[in-house]
């Protein structure tokens, strides 16, 4: 192995442990205010917003993915990075939905939503903007959201071993990061209940954090990113 390989080999343990800690700190930080919101006990509670509801129904549907795909990965990867990465997105984001559901069940809310995204706009308010039309497809051919594997994507991920499943789950966890954090950012900005602001802000930090390590990664291996979709 040349003495820039090694050079490379050593560092990436490195910028694993640094994005790992930074992504759990940034999720610590925001947990810490998603834990105040308890089951409404005045009439001057405030009430979740069309936002807060929206963001918290599509954000577990859209962490539901990224988690099936960390898990494969845990059980399939070949390089040790990307498991130690696979790891700390499954635990994360398995978190994360765990809060989110436990809101929705205190605001008597169903779970999931069947209009994708049209929460974002004027704070939830105005639908003019059609956003759960710019994701995949599920295979029956309904809308997802921005960033979401469709199913032929998440069977090709299924029938890879090695660095080549390495390579293709890193393609779709990155785009996956990317698709989500337009809603992140607008949940950071506009919901109504200051733990719910706070966790989409801790999903925007940690996750763009863990893009930029995969950038890398993949940059590493001498593989593009997918495009949007």
């Amino acid at each position: 192995m040349s003495t820039q390989e090694d050079t490379t080999a050593a560092s990436m343990p490195v910028r694993i442990a640094i994005a790992v800690v930074a992504a759990a700190a940034l999720l610590l930080l925001g947990g810490a205010g998603g834990l105040l919101i308890a089951t409404p006990s005045h009439d001057s509670d405030p009430a979740p917003s069309a936002v807060d509801v929206g963001f918290a129904q599509d954000m577990s549907t859209h962490h539901q993915q990224a988690v099936t795909m960390a898990t494969l990965a845990r059980e399939h990867a070949s390089d040790v990075a990307v498991r130690q990465l696979a790891f700390d997105i499954e635990t994360n984001q398995r978190d994360q939905i765990g809060r989110m559901q436990g809101w929705l069940n205190l605001w008597g809310e169903p779970s999931g939503s069947s209009s994708p995204m049209q929460w974002m706009g004027s704070g939830g308010h105005e639908h003019g903007t059609d956003h759960s039309m710019h994701g995949a497809s599920t295979g029956s051919g309904a809308p997802t959201m921005p960033g979401m594997a469709d199913t032929a994507e998440l069977d090709r991920l299924r029938g890879l071993d090695g660095p080549a499943f390495d390579a293709y789950f890193l393609q779709l966890m990155l785009r996956h990061h990317e698709g989500g954090a337009p809603m992140a950012r607008y949940g950071a900005e506009h919901a109504g209940l200051g733990p719910v602001r706070g966790l989409a802000a801790n999903m925007l930090g940690s996750q763009g954090t863990e893009s930029e390590l995969m950038r890398g990664m993949l940059a590493d291996r001498g593989v593009a990113p997918l495009p949007a979709n």
